[in-house]
């Protein structure tokens, strides 16, 4: 189970084409925030909404220069965490909903999604957190934000015996939808996490592998919503060099992908040689729901 958000406090964002009209999406609000006779009503990680529709409403220009789109620069956050083996659905609870809460006590958060890990791995990774940051300056506001060291020490370190961070600087679409991960086919689907170690000398193919991924990952929008990769800047964490994170629409495209010919080979012919560690992991997002808190 996954939940995500797209609210953050932020500058502005510029998009490519202003006068831009989009296609019509309709879509259950997900994480709010708002006051009702003195109540502040937020949704939690285990909560569900009533389905409330947002449209806009649009055509799409027939213009060439759409066809080479304005790329924004993101920073992605992926946090790997190693619960106790005697977690309660309680703690689960707490130690999710006080992660998740982290993005309204700070600025430069653009999306948040987290939940339990559906597959096995060698290390023993239960839970991930997925956060999208505006700039490099954000995140490092993050990990000295003191709300979020307080929920690290109170509400995920008693609930675990060990996480590993990486973080990455890569672009999107200059556009509201891809940027904050908003829209209908953000809040379903299958979040996938690709971790990597390339092996000293292999720099030139690491950006080839590199590459032929990204190239495959274009060959699949049916089934896929978004993709990120990038460099592993974060300097706690030298075990990985590089990051991936993929966004599929169902955990059917999910397997598709990652079951095709294509995808094997690419493995096979570009990584296996290259790749010193990695791990994958997935987890299903589903659509948040509303609790007083």
């Amino acid at each position: 189970m996954l939940i995500q958000s797209q609210c953050s406090v932020l500058s502005p964002i510029r998009l490519t084409n202003p006068h831009r009209r989009l296609p019509i999406i309709s879509r259950r609000a997900p994480f709010n925030a708002c006051g009702k006779n003195g109540a502040v009503v937020i949704s939690t990680w285990l909560g569900r909404k009533k389905n409330r529709g947002v449209t806009v409403s649009a055509t799409e220009e027939q213009s060439s220069s759409l066809n080479v789109q304005k790329k924004r620069k993101v920073v992605d956050h992926i946090c790997l965490l190693k619960a106790k083996e005697d977690l309660s659905d309680e703690e689960e609870k707490d130690m999710l909903d006080f992660l998740y809460t982290t993005q309204y006590q700070m600025r430069g958060i653009l999306a948040v999604s987290l939940g339990r890990i559906s597959n096995e791995n060698i290390d023993k990774y239960t839970h991930a957190v997925y956060m999208r940051f505006q700039r490099k300056e954000d995140i490092g506001k993050f990990y000295e934000n003191p709300f979020y060291l307080r929920v690290l020490n109170e509400h995920v370190l008693p609930y675990c015996h060990g996480l590993t961070n990486v973080d990455y600087e890569s672009e999107v679409e200059d556009d509201i939808i891809p940027i904050f991960r908003k829209g209908e086919e953000f809040n379903f689907g299958v979040e996938f996490v690709l971790l990597l170690s390339f092996v000293d000398n292999a720099s030139g193919c690491v950006e080839e592998a590199l590459v032929s991924l990204e190239g495959l990952i274009m060959g699949f929008p049916s089934i896929i919503v978004q993709s990120t990769q990038g460099l592993n800047f974060n300097p706690s964490s030298k075990e990985y060099t590089h990051g991936v994170v993929i966004r599929f629409r169902s955990l059917d495209g999910f397997e598709i992908f990652v079951g095709s010919s294509e995808y094997k080979e690419i493995w096979k012919s570009k990584f296996d040689q290259i790749t010193r560690k990695t791990i994958s992991l997935h987890f299903s997002v589903d659509p948040v729901g509303s609790e007083i808190m």
